[in-house]
C-alpha cells in the first residue's frame, strides 16, 4: 500500500514508543500532553472491559483505557513501571495505560511501511496501525519493529462519545 503525501509527512516524525506485553509501539508526540505514573482509577460502571475508569489529575477528568485490553492482550497488575500517557484526541485528553514508556525517537519517513492488509474484519488490531517501523539499535545492529499507532485510532468513534459523555467531558 503506497502513503500519499500527507500520511507521508505526518509519519515521518518523533514518536514517544512505549511497551506492551514486550511489543514496541509508538504515538506521535504531537498527540502526547504528558506521561504519569499510575494513581488511582475511579471505575465507571457499565463500560467496556478495556475503559479502566477516570482519574483526576489536577482538577481535571481524564477517561483512561487499559492498552493491554484494548489490544486483546491478558490483564497484568500495574508495577512500578506501568503508567499512564495522556493524549490529546478531538479536542479531549485521555489517558492509556501501558506497561512501560520506552523512549522518544526521530522515526525518518524512509524506516516507516504501511501496515499490511490482513483480513480487516477480522483483524482488529490492524486497524489501529498507521505505519510499522523498522529501528536500529544504537547498541549493536539488530532492528527493532515498533507499531506505529494513533490515539485517535484506539477508540471508535461511538466509543469516544460514550466515553467522553460518561466523564463529562
Amino acid at each position: 500500500m503506497e502513503l500519499d503525501k500527507n500520511e507521508q509527512a505526518e509519519l515521518g516524525m518523533r514518536y514517544l514508543t512505549f511497551r506492551t506485553d514486550g511489543q514496541i509501539f509508538g504515538l506521535p508526540i504531537t498527540e502526547i500532553v504528558q506521561i504519569t505514573q499510575m494513581q488511582e482509577i475511579i471505575e465507571l460502571p457499565e463500560h467496556l472491559p478495556y475503559v479502566k475508569g477516570i482519574i483526576n489529575l489536577r482538577g481535571q477528568i481524564i477517561p483512561v483505557i487499559d492498552v493491554r485490553l484494548r489490544l486483546g492482550k491478558p490483564e497484568v497488575p500495574p508495577d512500578e513501571h506501568t503508567c499512564i500517557i495522556i493524549t490529546h484526541v478531538q479536542d479531549s485528553d485521555f489517558g492509556l495505560i501501558v506497561d512501560e514508556v520506552d523512549e522518544v525517537a526521530e522515526i525518518p519517513i524512509e524506516q516507516i511501511s504501511a501496515p499490511p492488509k490482513i483480513n480487516a474484519g477480522a483483524d482488529k488490531v490492524n486497524a489501529y496501525l498507521t505505519g510499522i517501523a523498522k529501528l536500529k539499535m544504537s547498541s549493536s545492529q539488530n532492528e527493532r519493529v515498533v507499531l506505529l499507532l494513533r490515539a485517535s485510532k484506539i477508540l471508535g468513534e461511538a466509543e469516544f462519545a460514550s466515553l467522553s459523555q460518561a466523564a463529562g467531558l
